[in-house]
């Protein structure tokens, strides 16, 4: 079985033989990634984007932060540019992006509707948008909402097999803003990104870090397949296994945060296969990743070889049906 049939089996529920994965390309990749050159949804180390955000960068990261926003008054709103997501030169080689993929699952990247926003606005008036300015607020998000749309009818044409943004949603051990007004602003436009993924034959995935368990259940409504969370631990895998195993697939490394910075050999094996057990089932819902950048977050190389070779070893387990899930 190739690498782009057991993704579909393992995020389809149908029984994969085996564990889809995106580890360094000397273990196991499934996925190939393309998406549009320049995207507008680009994330800066230094300089000033698109839309007119400067980022600046003080550390080993390879993303900086937004240091001076272009669009603090609403008042300037007419004048902000906002960056065609149509310019045939972003989609320059989208027409080879299913050969270049082989046998691998083909996702197409998207623009985050929620980060995108406060590299705009900057988040403290994100956040007092959702009582002050609640109008312009939403027509900003639909903006960035059509240009995925848009997005999606590229992939559409070109057999994509998924598509993916990212929109940080925690904080360590709670929800950015409240459930409610997630529900109010952003589900709505969350569902009419994923109903056209859907109607498009697209896998949909997201990447969102810290503790989003309090709208993991509104994702999974909304019509999300994928969550890609590079931390667990502050939810649980208990909490994660119990609410979600089997009605969503998680894509995750060993936690980030904890396991990978602090524990030894045996603590990363054990971790990987626990929440390989927790988070999968034998039809399938878990794909083992390792993080990209892994010099900004404290991970050795000693450590992401333990984890590579155990998953790698889970595998093996899996294919053979001696691997043991826990179920429900």
């Amino acid at each position: 079985m190739n690498s782009r049939e057991l993704m579909l089996k393992t995020v389809g529920f149908k029984n994969p033989p085996g564990l889809a994965m995106t580890l360094p390309e000397e273990y196991r990749n499934d996925i190939f990634f393309w998406g549009p050159n320049p995207s507008p949804d680009k994330r800066c180390s230094k300089g000033t984007d698109e839309w007119g955000a400067v980022w600046d960068n003080i550390g080993v990261c390879s993303l900086g932060e937004v240091k001076k926003f272009p669009l603090l008054d609403w008042a300037d709103f007419p004048k902000l540019h906002i960056p065609d997501v149509t310019e045939k030169r972003r989609w320059t080689g989208i027409e080879q992006a299913r050969e270049k993929a082989g046998d691998r699952f083909l996702c197409g990247n998207g623009f985050s509707i929620y980060e995108r926003l406060h590299f705009i606005r900057s988040l403290e008036n994100t956040w007092i948008d959702i009582y002050e300015n609640p109008e312009k607020l939403c027509e900003l998000m639909d903006i960035l909402t059509d240009m995925n749309l848009y997005a999606i009818r590229q992939y559409k044409e070109n057999q994509f097999d998924g598509y993916m943004f990212c929109d940080d949603w925690g904080l360590q051990n709670s929800l950015m803003i409240s459930p409610d007004h997630w529900r109010q602003f952003w589900k709505p436009r969350y569902k009419r990104i994923y109903d056209a993924a859907h109607k498009a034959g697209l896998v949909t995935i997201l990447h969102s870090c810290g503790y989003i368990a309090d709208i993991l259940e509104d994702l999974i409504d909304a019509g999300l397949d994928v969550i890609q969370m590079d931390q667990q631990m502050n939810m649980g895998l208990d909490l994660l296994h119990e609410r979600f195993a089997g009605r969503i697939t998680f894509w995750c490394p060993v936690d980030i945060q904890a396991v990978m910075v602090y524990g030894n050999e045996r603590t990363i094996r054990a971790y990987c296969r626990e929440m390989t057990s927790k988070l999968g089932t034998s039809q399938g819902g878990f794909i083992a990743r390792y993080y990209a950048s892994p010099q900004s977050v404290g991970h050795t190389p000693q450590a992401i070889r333990v984890m590579c070779e155990e998953f790698m070893e889970i595998h093996g387990e899996i294919e053979n049906g001696t691997f043991q899930y826990i179920e429900k």
